[in-house]
């Protein structure tokens, strides 16, 4: 009589330990499931944007041919348009480095037409939460963290390019020798440019912008997968994800981020299904933005060197510092009023579909009179 409870506590402790053995076998399946939705879909989802940028860049060419930059402010609005229609900045700094190489442009309209293109380079972070509310998230949501990269970019570019413009133009800045072998590409590219080759082959030019919305799709369904549905990112992290509420943390993750891509428009644009799931904060993804927008430069100083030699090295350099400048003096000393006012902005905008349609409608506008400006 005595020896059956035991007997029977035996019993149930190694049916504990079993079943827990099991819970944990299974939540590490799960680990490892979400991680492998997680590194496909990161990996499909570069290669859409690839190939948006590729399918894209045809028009871009067509246009380059039409327009003729003669100032400063024509240079701000060509590279601005120009990024919206290439879907990304980082070809159209190149197209400007090119003109100031061969002569076309000056060193201060290049500098102007490198800012346009950071300006307009955001855009492709609208376009990817336009597709995921496609797929049934709620629009405010999907098209916020566009909205918020299009206005964190401008408030931050717009007195750089007032700084740099008068550091150019007062020659107050000498050319900075500086030597490159050769160009940057990450390590993503070492994965996803034989596959672009190989697609760019077999399509014609005007299908890749069809294929690369449809390939995107398909990374968002991978991606829902491996994010789980969360009120903050604290939740899926622990206590690691306290950083994420960190100003200094998340502005330094996007400058990290955008270094290994080499890309602002693949680390902005992961930013849509993290803040849609709520992995990240609206608020938290602003100096996120900030970092990005500053380590973007790192493949275009390479380039400039490469094609436009040390001046137009010194042009990016600027520019790189002058963006580098205002985002430390506001993190430093008016980060929180800076945030609010942003925020706020982006929530009026994005809660009222009139008022969208006018933001949408402002952004096009504005570059498209900035070509007719003759200063």
């Amino acid at each position: 009589m005595v020896e059956t409870p035991a007997a029977d506590t035996n019993g149930s402790s190694e049916a504990r330990i079993a079943a827990s053995s099991t819970t944990l076998r299974w939540h590490w399946r799960g680990v490892c499931r979400r991680c492998g939705f997680a590194l496909i879909g990161l990996i499909t989802f570069v290669l859409a944007l690839e190939l948006l940028k590729r399918g894209a860049a045809g028009y871009g060419r067509v246009l380059i041919g039409w327009l003729d930059i003669s100032s400063a402010a024509s240079a701000l609005g060509f590279g601005w348009l120009l990024s919206y229609i290439f879907l990304s900045g980082s070809p159209v700094a190149a197209v400007a480095v090119s003109f100031f190489a061969s002569g076309v442009i000056d060193g201060v309209q290049t500098f102007t037409m490198i800012t346009g293109s950071r300006l307009g380079a955001s855009f492709i972070v609208l376009f990817v939460g336009f597709l995921y509310h496609l797929r049934g998230h709620r629009r405010a949501a999907s098209v916020a963290i566009g909205v918020l990269s299009l206005l964190t970019t401008a408030a931050i570019y717009l007195p750089a390019l007032g700084l740099g413009y008068w550091l150019l133009s007062s020659q107050l800045v000498g050319v900075i020798s500086a030597s490159a072998d050769s160009p940057l590409s990450s390590v993503l590219d070492l994965i996803i440019d034989p596959v672009v080759a190989v697609i760019v082959r077999l399509l014609p030019e005007w299908s890749l912008l069809v294929v690369g919305a449809l390939v995107l799709l398909g990374a968002f369904s991978l991606l829902d997968r491996a994010i789980p549905e969360v009120p903050g990112g604290q939740q899926v992290f622990g206590k690691a994800g306290q950083l994420l509420y960190r100003p200094w943390v998340m502005f330094l993750l996007g400058a990290a981020v955008t270094s290994f891509t080499l890309s602002v428009s693949v680390s902005l644009s992961m930013l849509v299904p993290l803040t849609v799931r709520g992995v990240i904060r609206r608020e938290n993804a602003l100096p996120y933005i900030m970092g990005a927008n500053i380590t973007t430069f790192i493949d275009t100083l390479v380039a400039a060197l490469l094609v436009g030699g040390a001046a137009a090295f010194t042009i990016v350099l600027v520019e790189m510092i002058c963006v580098a400048f205002f985002s430390l003096i506001v993190l430093l000393l008016f980060y929180r009023w800076f945030a609010r006012v942003l925020l706020w902005l982006e929530e009026r905008i994005v809660h009222s579909l009139p008022r969208l349609v006018a933001f949408l409608g402002i952004m096009l506008v504005v570059p498209l009179l900035l070509l007719f400006v003759r200063w």
